[in-house]
């Protein structure tokens, strides 16, 4: 049955678990993610669908269905699973996209590697991709593609189906030409990206950016500019643009440039804040702490998420504020997101060489300043912790938006807590409100950290209510409804 929308990303739309020596297909244990953002979709078309790719010792007989019908919540949909080896699953995506894209997107230079890059490969798991879409869509469907993995998918399905529209997200940081330009694949990446109706970004500057990189390989024009709306501006952050094109005139077609930037499900997390068991849960870790602060901190291990450089600052202050010891507590969250990568498995162990050296050097019996998680904490118990702590410290050093930080406001339920956020994660330019923090500079990481401890109440329940209202006005529904809405076919329009 063709489709009049087909979301084209990844990962399957579902969990797979074994039961009974069975794999059975699971919803996704949270309902608040992009996973279950993209998927209420399907219940404003007549029928939708979802390309992703599946492991398979033999790509031409996985052993397995390549197209199932899926039937849960949120209505009745296709999936179409291609079937990838480990090998190209390492080439695609752990070489080509972790080891050459993502340094560059986050403008890491010194880390970018395109040496070991099978093109060939990146380029057929991307036609593999949009002949799935092609194979799905209807006539004037809407295709969604999502991610600088899938970056050829645009240019690939433009020319099997001219009759369907296409948009693309990017959910991460897109650089300016002078970095993105190291790519040398850089033009055919652009051309594809130029065959989509909208181009998608969290903020005006990675729009922003874009425009340039492409504007540096094309002879494309900007027509239409808009001034950047008063709630994405922050004033001295680093992120904060006035004005972002919309519009580029190129060769084939108009390319709107979208801003959107992704939010959290507000209303499900403060119901799972609000629980008795979450209350329970934050009332014992607080009664655990005694006088003493909690800050939280919770991320990936990531080169870009900025965890050595925290772990140094916690050390400074330590160090040249000794009334701090024993009365402040760092729980450091970096949860490995690509074991068997050895750059990830450098960055993990130089933050626990730096938290047994911190602990060493100032801990006693009875108080370790910081505990190291390498885990992911379930989401109900991530809640409390968000409940309990006095601050979340989130400072990378480069970060498309940053969802922890959007969670964490969401929780404090209770109107309290402050938020240290790097002004180098998109969400900086949502919550001004925020203390605004460089990762780069020794004495503002240490200013910033020093002026939330120090912060009165009445400052961190005025700070948290205007960032809760911007949480709320950018949250993930207003995230999808900005994105496509405007693309959706026309038949579907009326009930989206």
């Amino acid at each position: 049955m063709s489709s009049d929308l087909v979301i084209v990303y990844h990962r399957q739309p579902y969990e797979e678990v074994e039961e009974n020596g069975k794999t059975v297909l699971r919803e996704n244990k949270s309902p608040n993610g992009i996973v279950p953002t993209l998927k209420s979709f399907f219940g404003k078309v007549d029928h939708g669908a979802w390309v992703a790719w599946k492991l398979a010792e033999d790509a031409n007989d996985p052993g397995w269905d390549r197209q199932i019908e899926v039937d849960d919540s949120f209505g009745s949909y296709s999936v179409s699973r291609l079937p990838l080896t480990q090998k190209q699953v390492h080439e695609f995506y752990h070489v080509t996209s972790k080891e050459a894209f993502w340094p560059i997107l986050h403008s890491f230079k010194d880390r970018y590697n395109y040496d070991p890059v099978d093109w060939p490969n990146f380029r057929e798991v991307n036609w593999r991709f949009a002949e799935a879409a092609a194979a799905e869509a209807a006539h004037g469907a809407l295709v969604w593609v999502h991610d600088y993995n899938l970056w050829l998918v645009p240019g690939y399905l433009r020319q099997m189906r001219p009759d369907v529209k296409i948009a693309f997200f990017h959910h991460t940081p897109f650089p300016a030409p002078d970095m993105f330009n190291v790519l040398p694949w850089r033009k055919e990446i652009v051309e594809s990206l130029m065959q989509c109706d909208s181009v998608g970004f969290h903020i005006p500057r990675y729009a922003t950016n874009f425009a340039a990189v492409v504007q540096s390989l094309m002879d494309v024009e900007i027509t239409e500019r808009e001034k950047v709306s008063d709630d994405l501006i922050a004033e001295g952050t680093a992120l904060t643009e006035r004005h972002v094109p919309t519009v580029l005139r190129g060769p084939d077609r108009d390319v709107h440039l979208n801003v959107a930037p992704v939010g959290v499900d507000v209303d499900y997390i403060q119901s799972r804040a609000s629980e008795q068991a979450t209350q329970t849960r934050a009332k014992d870790l607080l009664e655990d702490l005694g006088d003493r602060k909690l800050i939280l901190s919770v991320g990936r291990t990531d080169y870009t998420k900025g965890g050595i450089e925290q772990l140094q600052s916690f050390e400074r202050i330590l160090d040249e504020r000794p009334e701090l010891r024993g009365t402040v507590q760092l729980m450091h969250v970096s949860v490995s997101a690509n074991r068997g990568m050895a750059a990830y498995g450098e960055i993990q162990s130089a933050i626990e060489e730096a938290a047994g050296r911190i602990n060493g050097r100032f801990g006693s019996l009875d108080w370790q300043p910081i505990t190291l998680v390498s885990r992911a904490i379930p989401f109900n118990d991530l809640v409390a912790y968000y409940r309990a702590a006095y601050a979340a410290w989130i400072t990378p050093l480069a970060d498309g938006m940053n969802l922890v930080a959007k969670e964490f406001i969401a929780s404090r339920v209770d109107g309290d807590g402050v938020l240290v956020l790097s002004e180098f994660a998109g969400a900086a330019v949502e919550l001004g409100a925020a203390v605004a923090t460089n990762p780069f500079s020794n004495r503002s990481m240490d200013v910033a950290i020093m002026q939330a401890l120090d912060m009165s109440e009445a400052e961190r329940r005025d700070r948290m209510t205007s960032m809760q209202e911007a949480v709320r006005r950018y949250d993930l529904a207003s995230w999808g409804r900005t994105s496509i809405e405007d693309l959706l076919p026309e038949r579907q329009k009326s009930a989206a």
